[in-house]
């Protein structure tokens, strides 16, 4: 069987990953582009991808092609229907993520609540001796007991979130998608979240339902002016519309890991807003613990075995 890893270099270097227990030919490259990609796999009977897309004409003749194996959590780099169609089955990571995407969350969080890069940056630029007393008051402080944090997603992050912005003495509101229906007791409606919420966190996935799922209008019902976090996925949010938002003071602050385009060029409207104090960008590593990292790299593995076997685990697409 011929294994092909098209972005071995987005698992980072300390990630060991251990040799599948079966015959195999491994063929690795640290990166692929779109252009590369069909060549490449071309005789391939597994694709290792992570970030890279797979297409439906670079699918299409990879003739041999019998698993694509995502290193991640999310599949819409892969031209899904078209592997359906060849009966090629597709398998992803889960519930590898559940410790830091959370904590990168709240790091986020708590820098922009605290306004803590705000206040390095001042020291930094000389701010302190300036100041003429022990301390100052240049960028808003606010504490997270007694806010309220606003959840969109009730997945294993969404809910582990929601555990420690309880623990931090917060209250919790849980809403699924904007227009979902059919929304369990305990949920929020969308609506109510974005008009209640101190700090708003995203966590759900990128379809078509949920992209710009946050544009002008949903900022407009931000009656708190709340902090916008986005851990999940470039396009949940209407990045023009944002830096309106930060820049009217609809909004108190925003952090986001990810982008539409990763990584973006200087022109994109994410890095228009990165001198501002109330804003940070992270470049998609909030899943990247080493812990989390090796984790997903065990079980990229586990799945590999598991289809060899014929008991295939983590399907997204069956053949």
């Amino acid at each position: 069987m011929k294994i092909v890893i098209l972005d071995r270099a987005t698992l980072g270097p300390t990630v060991k990953l251990r040799a599948p227990d079966f015959a195999h030919q491994l063929v690795s490259y640290d990166a692929t582009n779109l252009d590369q990609a069909p060549a490449r796999i071309a005789d391939a009977d597994v694709v290792i991808t992570n970030k890279v897309r797979l297409e439906a004409q670079a699918i299409a003749g990879a003739k041999k092609l019998k698993l694509v194996a995502v290193a991640a959590t999310g599949t819409d780099n892969v031209d899904l229907a078209e592997c359906a169609r060849r009966n090629i089955v597709v398998s992803n990571i889960r519930n590898y993520a559940v410790n830091t995407v959370p904590e990168h969350t709240f790091a986020l969080i708590f820098a922009l609540r605290r306004s803590i890069a705000a206040y390095a940056a001042s020291v930094s630029a000389g701010r302190w001796q300036q100041a003429g007393q022990f301390c100052y008051f240049d960028y808003p402080i606010r504490d997270l007991a007694g806010s309220t944090l606003g959840i969109i997603g009730d997945g294993v992050l969404g809910r582990a979130v929601a555990d420690i912005g309880r623990a931090l003495g917060m209250k919790v509101l849980v809403s699924a998608f904007k227009g979902s229906s059919g929304m369990r007791s305990l949920y929020t409606p969308f609506e109510d979240v974005l008009a209640q919420s101190d700090v708003i966190t995203l966590h759900c996935p990128l379809n078509q339902a949920t992209r710009n799922m946050i544009g002008a209008p949903e900022f407009a019902r931000m009656r708190r002016k709340p902090l916008i976090i986005n851990t999940a996925r470039g396009g949940l949010v209407d990045e023009q519309a944002l830096g309106d938002a930060l820049r009217s003071g609809a909004i108190g602050g925003a952090g986001f890991d990810v982008c539409t385009v990763e990584p973006p060029d200087s022109t994109h409207p994410l890095m228009a807003l990165t001198s501002l104090p109330n804003f940070l960008l992270t470049p998609h590593v909030a899943w990247a613990s080493e812990e989390a990292m090796q984790a997903l790299a065990d079980q990229l593995v586990d799945n590999i075995e598991a289809f060899a076997a014929s008991t295939p685990r983590n399907v997204v697409t069956a053949a």
